[in-house]
């Protein structure tokens, strides 16, 4: 109970992050991936920058000392991620793009195995495992024939890459950020990754003029900056210092049933392999939660060492 104000962050993290998918792709209808990407970090990293200053300040230590593990976290988990993200969403369903960042809690968990020497219990194998299993339902349709042929869909094999850059922003984070907050290990990335999502985004060309996007358009960014990015961000950081970076990941298997839940009420046809997958997925999650107690549970601080000496 202690940490339950940090279960109920990553909660909300994750309903953000689900309907993301689903603003994300209504987004690069107007915007080029580079541009929709960039806007939406370059107002979130002005904001944290601002929250920054007002609440903890510069301190100048800090930043010496972590500039270079800021910089490669900015390249990696937000101008990476991102770009990836919006690029895959072209070609992809908002469902298929969430349901295949439910495998972060396995490629998080491996990461953390060998750079944070978190240790993987039964329960939390057993979990992953059901949430793969649902992912593999979803990208090949249920289809044995495309696991077989690996005929994958463009688009969600670039979510895929994304999600590798999602899942060593996190743990490497971790590994390579020290004494230094989560508002900082938050902004200073962004505020890094923003910069190269603009020059980027200078040589794309958008669907539309800037003048000709809606308003729908504009409110898609400025959700995605505030909620999903700047508390998203700050939430999933904070998740991480509190209770290790793999049962932190573990939330993001949640993500595919708020998308699913949005899609099925704007009109969106559910496909059976889809109904499927997410099932998985949620008993993946109950039982690496240890709700599902098919194996006995270890305590927190026996699986991630690490995380019961932070206070």
């Amino acid at each position: 109970m202690k940490n339950l104000s940090v279960y109920l962050m990553l909660l909300g993290f994750a309903v953000f992050t689900g309907a993301t998918f689903n603003l994300g792709k209504y987004a690069v209808g107007y915007f080029s991936p580079a541009s929709a990407a960039a806007w939406r970090f370059g107002i979130a990293a002005i904001v944290l920058f601002l929250i920054l200053i007002v609440s903890e300040g510069v301190k100048k230590t800090t930043l010496s000392r972590n500039l270079a593990a800021y910089a490669a976290l900015g390249i990696i988990g937000v101008f990476g991620f991102n770009t990836l993200f919006f690029t895959g969403l072209k070609y992809t369903s908002p469902i298929n793009g969430a349901l295949i960042m439910g495998t972060n809690p396995i490629l998080t968990s491996v990461l953390a195995l060998f750079l944070l020497k978190e240790k993987l219990t039964k329960q939390r194998m057993a979990g992953t495992g059901f949430a793969f299993i649902g992912v593999v339902l979803v990208i090949t349709q249920g289809s044995l024939e495309t696991l077989m042929s690996l005929s994958f869909s463009k688009g969600d094999l670039i979510i895929l890459g994304g999600n590798l850059c999602w899942a060593n922003y996190g743990v490497l984070g971790r590994k390579w950020v020290k004494d230094s907050s989560s508002l900082e290990t938050t902004a200073y990335p962004m505020l890094i990754g923003a910069a190269a999502l603009i020059a980027v985004s200078l040589f794309s060309r958008p669907p539309a003029e800037t003048p000709h996007i809606p308003l729908g358009g504009w409110g898609a960014i400025l959700f995605m900056a505030i909620c999903t990015t700047v508390l998203g961000y700050l939430w999933w950081n904070l998740g991480i210092r509190k209770i290790g970076a793999g049962k932190t990941s573990l939330f993001f298997n949640l993500v595919p049933v708020v998308t699913m839940i949005i899609s099925a009420m704007t009109g969106t046809s559910i496909t059976y392999p889809q109904l499927l997958g997410v099932g998985c997925v949620i008993l993946g999650v109950l039982t690496a939660s240890g709700v599902l107690s098919l194996f006995n549970p270890k305590t927190e601080s026996h699986v991630y060492p690490e995380a019961a000496k932070i206070k």
